[in-house]
């Protein structure tokens, strides 16, 4: 797994039953429906997901969402989402760009003086749009390997642990660059971590309600929160399920309840398979940015994955097997792991989510989805998305 995975967990077997996928026959989601049913057959306890194209909207599940009680999934259940969290406050900073008040060439150092500074870190060197697309060079806090730790094999011990964005930052600055700014690129949490501290810079108020009063309100998202330090999660949901270890053999534990404040403005975000779709087609579909900043959204630097794999700014984009492209954010935090996708005019959009972090494969659903093959080949262009799926 990636930067907000709990960690890089290896597969196992956890017998679960199959609950039968909402809608039937030849509704056009049959690779999708079988791609949903391979994800349990390997371990995963539930899969949901939701599509939202030219012939309506479907929903599908299979597996349950308690193996304890044995409730199937359904299509109203929050998750956390972990890093497609990204892109909100990406569009937050974007939309303070189209209002004047920022600029993304405006360097860290302008807005947080003194933050990003030590062991090679120059906050002067550093823009805003370096931030959003991983090319800032800064350290990335969950690599660290005591904070690693305390998210792993400590989880019971810290999992009510409250963390500060100046703290997280503060335990990337131990840390040198990975590179000069601007001369590479690799994922980091710390540079959303970093972007929502500087939206809350520019508008005197936190990232959340940004969020909440840009996005969440005007697109009528009721079902997604940002839940701060609180634990719990909002029903109706399931339960998460992860190993907090990388062993095969290592027990399965419940790990709904968390304070996420860990992810941050990196991945702190609940929310449905509904409200993600209804989120990307809205985006993607250049109802939430002016055109400026939509281009610089959809700007995609290369990553160094195959299929045109490329980073915008809080999405990525990648060609699957069959020629279509796509974009996209993985998102995984403890035993939940999502991805949200879209055609790139918006018409045709995704959201799917597992209720485990150690197995499962939401590149070969997507894959699925958009291609009509049940199982993503070992070659073609759909490479690119499985390597971006990776980034949590």
């Amino acid at each position: 797994m990636g930067a907000l995975a709990t960690a890089a967990l290896t597969a196992t077997a956890l017998t679960a039953p199959a609950a039968a996928a909402a809608g039937g026959g030849a509704d056009g989601h049959t690779a999708t429906r079988a791609a949903m049913r391979a994800q349990v057959e390997a371990g995963v306890p539930g899969v949901l997901g939701q599509v939202r194209d030219e012939d309506g909207v479907w929903r599908g599940s299979a597996g349950v969402a308690d193996t304890r009680t044995g409730r199937p999934r359904l299509a109203e259940d929050r998750f956390r989402v972990g890093s497609i969290t990204k892109a909100f406050v990406s569009v937050v900073l974007l939309q303070q760009e189209a209002e004047g008040k920022l600029s993304l060439d405006d360097n860290v150092e302008h807005w947080l003086p003194g933050v990003v500074r030590g062991n090679g870190n120059d906050g002067s060197k550093v823009t805003v749009r370096r931030l959003l697309n991983h090319t800032s060079g800064i350290y990335n806090y969950t690599d660290d390997p005591a904070m690693r730790e305390r998210l792993t094999k400590g989880f019971f011990e810290n999992r009510y642990r409250t963390y500060t964005p100046g703290q997280l930052v503060g335990i990337a600055m131990e840390h040198r660059p990975d590179f000069r700014p601007g001369e590479g690129w690799r994922y980091s949490n710390t540079n959303y971590v970093l972007a929502g501290m500087i939206a809350e810079k520019v508008s005197g108020r936190s990232y959340a309600s940004e969020i909440e009063r840009r996005i969440l309100k005007p697109l009528g998202m009721r079902a997604t929160t940002l839940p701060g330090t609180t634990p719990t999660m909002p029903a109706p949901h399931g339960r998460a399920y992860s190993k907090l270890e990388e062993a095969s053999d290592a027990p399965i534990h419940d790990t709904t309840v968390l304070n996420p404040s860990w992810g941050g403005a990196a991945g702190e975000m609940i929310s449905t398979a509904g409200d993600l779709n209804r989120f990307y087609g809205a985006l993607l579909g250049g109802r939430l940015l002016a055109e400026p900043q939509q281009r610089e959204l959809l700007t995609a630097v290369p990553t160094g994955e195959e299929g045109g794999a490329g980073y915008g700014l809080g999405v990525s984009t990648a060609q699957l097997s069959c020629g279509v492209r796509v974009w996209f954010h993985g998102g995984g935090i403890h035993g939940s792991s999502s991805m949200a996708a879209s055609t790139p005019d918006g018409r045709h959009t995704a959201a799917f989510n597992l209720n485990a972090d150690w197995t499962g494969d939401l590149a070969s659903v997507v894959e699925a989805e958009y291609c009509g093959a049940a199982a993503r080949p070992a070659a073609g262009g759909s490479k690119g998305l499985a390597g971006l799926a990776a980034l949590r």
